[in-house]
C-alpha cells in the first residue's frame, strides 16, 4: 500500500514529499528546484524541492499576505 511522507534533509536543505512507493522512471522540472518525479505511466510519485526553507518561507508568506490583503478589503467594502 502506498501512502504519504515527507522527508527533509536538514544539509542539504532538500524537501522530498513521497506519493507512491514505485520506481521512479523520469523526472520533469516543474519550475526552478522543484522536480516531479514519475513513474512508468507517467503519473506523479514524488516531488522534490531543493533550498526548501526559502521556498517554504516564501510560499507560507505570500499565501498568508494574500489572505490578509483580501480580509482588508473586505472590512472596507
Amino acid at each position: 500500500m502506498n501512502k504519504t511522507r515527507m522527508s527533509y534533509f536538514e544539509n542539504d536543505n532538500v524537501l522530498h514529499l513521497g506519493i507512491s512507493d514505485e520506481p521512479e522512471v523520469c523526472n520533469v522540472e516543474v519550475s526552478p528546484n522543484i522536480t516531479a518525479e514519475l513513474n512508468a505511466r507517467g503519473e506523479l510519485i514524488d516531488i522534490e524541492i531543493l533550498r526548501a526553507r526559502a521556498f517554504t518561507r516564501d510560499s507560507v508568506l505570500d499565501s498568508v499576505q494574500a489572505k490578509v490583503l483580501d480580509l482588508a478589503e473586505a472590512k472596507t467594502v
